[in-house]
């Protein structure tokens, strides 16, 4: 069997390293496992936007803008954003407020909704895999704080977990269920320049 000489072992690396940079640019499932950080640290607000990435690990560059998409056959319309992670990976509340409702549901499956500190906002997190132990509706949360954990609940695509996160204004009274959905990709992403 012949070997092959130095431009066979050139064109296999170059070929190896080519498919590592394709994988690199498609993949933007993270791992569940791994290394994380100990102590979350308030990220400026140029770098992420007014709020926190709510899913630990996740780039702004692994953001993807679904709210004006269709769902349910184009029946309605998304007014969320879904944040693709493996399952169990950490979920994160985005700003300082209190849980509102822990709520399970059909669609949802299992979800939280948190009310900003002001009350002007609710804040949706939904087919989540777990909330972390002692989560109880009324509890004061800190953002960063882990409060669950990215699944497939409710009508998500098992294969394919992920947190579908939305942002709703709220009117004085309003409860849980109700308010204005608004785009949650702006107040996330790393502003253009």
């Amino acid at each position: 069997m012949r070997r092959p000489g130095r431009r066979g072992w050139a064109g296999i690396a170059l070929a190896i390293l080519l498919l590592v940079l394709f994988l690199k640019m498609c993949v933007r499932i993270l791992p569940g496992d791994g290394p994380r950080r100990q102590n979350f640290e308030r990220p400026a607000a140029a770098e992420t936007g007014p709020l926190l990435i709510p899913v630990e690990g996740v780039p702004p560059s692994a953001l993807t803008d679904t709210f004006t998409q269709s769902r349910a056959g184009g029946a309605r319309p998304h007014d969320a954003i879904d944040i693709m992670a493996a399952r169990g990976r950490a979920v994160l509340a985005v700003a300082d407020g209190r849980i509102e409702k822990l709520f399970s549901s059909e669609e949802g499956g299992l979800t939280i909704y948190q009310r900003s500190r002001n009350g002007k906002r609710i804040y949706y997190y939904a087919h989540l895999d777990a909330y972390v132990p002692g989560l109880a509706e009324g509890q004061g949360v800190r953002r960063g704080q882990k409060i669950a954990t990215v699944g497939s609940s409710g009508n998500a695509n098992p294969v394919a977990p992920h947190l579908h996160f939305a942002v709703h204004d709220m009117a004085p009274g309003e409860p849980w269920y109700g308010g204005r959905a608004i785009n949650p990709y702006p107040l996330l992403a790393r502003p253009l320049r």
